[in-house]
């Protein structure tokens, strides 16, 4: 005997969001349960304490050619490393009724990618430079949530707070600078359209993007490319996922990406010293760069340990015209480090190194045969 398959009845998600605003915005939370991201809930909280309701009219201000020259001129590196991004972000989103926008950390709009057949009223509102698209004048948005919770986040329709902007659907990421700052964000928006939640991914992918290019165009005497081992992209595959390093001619940190600071025990916001992170002389990475292409596995201080790909300025790894340095002179380098900051103490040295003593003792004697 055979039955015939069974469908499931999903619920409609209009219909759940409907819910969640009856619940929040009118009937109060106690209401009853409604399926609200909590940082949704958190937005529509701090506008109702503000005073605002759903049904007040969104007025999105006329922008004056001068506020549009002001926010390209105060947000130049910004836009220099996101505009290959957008255009390459716009051939992906070719076949969607979405489109690309870039704004600054207030949320004002600061570039806007192609717009062709996007020419309804509630597009042209919002897609110009200078206008402000902020949580404070347009309440609940993916532009003024991803700001404010500083994470990608996406939104359908009934999910921003006013009735006026319900028609738009949106993704949204952050772009931090090369100090670790909350810069702006890249927003990705439809109206009217189908939701795609896997947008959500591709603003956080290209957010990323315009962070590593920003980090690359600055000049830098030493990028470093690093991540887990065994985890380190391939150069020519980029640098999407790994951690990026710029130093200055001293070892001192100009940058880093979002990576590089999950990755090391660099301070939230602002720069240090490659002595103060990775448990190698800043010489020796140097020195990698121009003698040695392919990635070393280097100890940081805490006793992890990092595959890193030292680049040039240019970014291509190179064999220069030295010889090609060995690792284990590399490695006989480290442990006579790591001997002389123990005071010569073999089974301390070994411990911090995270090899036995007798690794130790044959790498010294290697060291003083060679001299």
């Amino acid at each position: 005997m055979t039955f015939p398959a069974r469908t499931l009845a999903l619920p409609d998600r209009g219909a759940l969001i409907a819910q969640a605003r009856h619940a929040w915005l009118h009937g109060g939370a106690s209401a009853g349960p409604a399926p609200l991201a909590p940082w949704i809930a958190r937005s529509w909280q701090r506008c109702l304490a503000a005073g605002r309701t759903p049904d007040q009219r969104v007025v999105f201000d006329a922008v004056a050619p001068s506020a549009q020259r002001q926010a390209k001129e105060r947000h130049g590196p910004l836009l220099g490393a996101a505009r290959p991004v957008l255009e390459r972000l716009s051939r992906a989103i070719a076949g969607t009724r979405y489109f690309a926008m870039l704004t600054d950390a207030q949320g004002t709009v600061i570039e806007v990618g192609p717009l062709s057949g996007h020419d309804d009223p509630a597009t042209r509102s919002i897609a110009r430079v200078g206008v402000d698209l902020s949580e404070r004048a347009v309440g609940t948005t993916a532009i003024g949530a991803a700001l404010a919770e500083q994470s990608a986040v996406w939104l359908h329709r009934g999910e921003h707070f006013f009735d006026d902007t319900s028609v738009y659907t949106c993704a949204g990421a952050p772009l931090f600078d090369p100090e670790g700052r909350c810069a702006g964000m890249l927003d990705l928006t439809g109206v009217n359209v189908v939701e795609r939640p896997e947008l959500q991914h591709l603003a956080e992918h290209s957010a990323r993007a315009i962070q590593n290019a920003w980090l690359r165009s600055l000049p830098c005497a030493l990028l470093l490319q690093f991540n887990w081992p065994g985890s380190l992209a391939a150069l020519e595959a980029g640098v999407d996922g790994d951690g990026l390093l710029c130093l200055d001619a001293d070892g001192l940190v100009l940058g880093a990406n979002t990576v590089a600071r999950q990755l090391l025990p660099l301070p939230s916001q602002g720069r240090g010293s490659a002595t103060d992170l990775f448990a190698v002389p800043t010489s020796l990475l140097f020195d990698a760069a121009a003698r040695h292409p392919t990635p070393a596995e280097v100890p940081l201080w805490s006793g992890l340990r990092l595959h890193v790909r030292a680049l040039r300025r240019d970014g291509r790894a190179t064999a220069g015209t030295a010889p090609a340095a060995r690792l284990r002179d590399v490695q006989a380098s480290l442990i006579e480090q790591a001997v002389r900051e123990a005071r010569g103490n073999v089974a301390e040295a070994a411990r911090a190194l995270g090899v036995s003593r007798a690794t130790v003792y044959r790498k010294l004697s290697a060291g003083t045969g060679k001299r």
